[in-house]
């Protein structure tokens, strides 16, 4: 237990350092707005937005270490004609697969969700021990999670919610990461049923040398700590919960300075549903996850994408998966199209919802999924939260 401790006593200074600078945002807040008053605000936005409501057909499969993987399905509607053509065993049509990203989960698509509904067949999944999917049976047993496993979680995905028919991969962060390993570990399946593919905010590799905005002095003495101090804190899970509950105020700063490129700018309704979706992942969850990122480089897997289109969207403000690993994998990758959003952070679904829901679309189209030039941007924004004004970014484009 004291060992316990000692190393959360390192963890104070480690993620007093990350959080130096939301911090300061947060004092700044609090001068002008009292505590009382931000937990009703908080209380207020959970109440009535709808973020993160919409659902889909419900449906659930088995990895090979036996975790149960959750996942949602939306089916177009069906024309008459069309219903006829289907019974004469017509081609099954294209389904575009979302992979979510660490410490959230599907609904981080709602956005996207929204705008596609009616127009292509879609399934959300949700990343193991994250959302509704059930806690890694392999982690609970000591196995440390990796992202191959991630990748073979998603072949199982794939298996069971489109069997048949072309595939759009699209990954945000750890799903991007996840994407790179399914390619890595299945290469036949990329070859046979993938016909696009967009990497949202991801890298190839090299995340161990991530400052997060900070400066690199001692940035190393931050990445040795980390895992261990994480490992301790997860075993402390219900005092640690405690914790940030009690520190909320300073999460949410933490929060919006990691997610947004332009906080201050960023719809409140939206930045507290990133926060909610953050909070619900425990913290023995993130403990378990970090240190995969660390090892991850699948930087060789990207060929298997080199006869398909490709999408990468970077955010130019992002400190977690900087903007120059997106160039990484479009140097890899040159026939890819390559969109960096000036103002955007790491969350650049729900900053610039429009924008990348407008660069999927041209994505689907590109693989002949959807018609060219099909429009859905403000679809279904009456359903998905109507008073989201986030900017749309500026795009400075790539290749393609």
């Amino acid at each position: 237990m004291s060992e316990n401790w000692r190393r959360a006593g390192w963890a104070g200074a480690a993620i007093g350092v990350i959080a130096a600078g939301a911090a300061a945002g947060v004092a700044v807040e609090r001068i002008t707005v009292g505590r009382g008053m931000r937990r009703k605000a908080r209380v207020a936005l959970d109440a009535t937005e709808d973020y993160g409501s919409l659902r889909g057909t419900a449906g659930a499969c088995w990895a090979e270490d036996g975790t149960e993987l959750y996942y949602e399905v939306d089916e177009p509607p069906v024309e008459p004609k069309k219903r006829a053509r289907l019974r004469r065993k017509a081609p099954a049509p294209a389904t575009l697969v979302f992979c979510h990203g660490y410490c959230l989960a599907q609904d981080s698509w709602h956005f996207q969700r929204a705008a596609l509904r009616g127009l292509v067949r879609t399934v959300y999944w949700d990343q193991r021990s994250h959302g509704r999917s059930a806690r890694g049976f392999a982690q609970a047993d000591g196995v440390r999670v990796t992202i191959d496993q991630l990748g073979s979680d998603l072949k199982t995905v794939i298996e069971a919610a489109a069997p048949e028919g072309p595939v759009i991969l699209v990954g945000h962060s750890m799903g991007g990461m996840t994407i790179m390993a399914l390619a890595e570990q299945y290469p036949e399946l990329i070859r046979d049923r993938v016909v696009g593919v967009a990497l949202v905010g991801t890298s190839s590799g090299g995340l161990d040398q991530v400052t997060y905005g900070l400066p690199a002095v001692g940035m190393g003495a931050v990445r040795r700590l980390l895992p261990p101090v994480l490992k301790a804190l997860g075993s402390q899970v219900e005092l640690v919960e405690k914790g940030r509950r009690a520190a909320a105020d300073l999460f949410a700063g933490m929060i919006k300075l990691y997610s947004f490129g332009v906080p201050r700018d960023v719809d409140p309704g939206v930045a507290r549903f990133a926060e909610r979706l953050i909070e619900a992942t425990p913290i023995d969850v993130v403990a378990e996850f970090y240190p995969a990122f660390q090892t991850h480089d699948k930087t060789a897997a990207l060929q298997r994408f080199a006869d398909i289109p490709v999408t990468i969207i970077a955010g130019a403000r992002d400190m977690v998966t900087p903007a120059a690993h997106s160039q990484i994998i479009k140097d890899a990758l040159p026939a890819a199209e390559l969109v960096v959003l000036e103002s955007a952070g790491h969350l650049m679904m729900l900053e610039c919802p429009d924008t990348v829901t407008e660069l999927l679309v041209d994505l689907l189209a590109r693989t002949g999924a959807v018609p060219a030039a099909t429009n859905v941007v403000g679809h279904g924004r009456s359903t998905a939260g109507s008073t989201a004004a986030s900017p749309p970014g500026s795009a400075a484009q790539a290749g393609g």
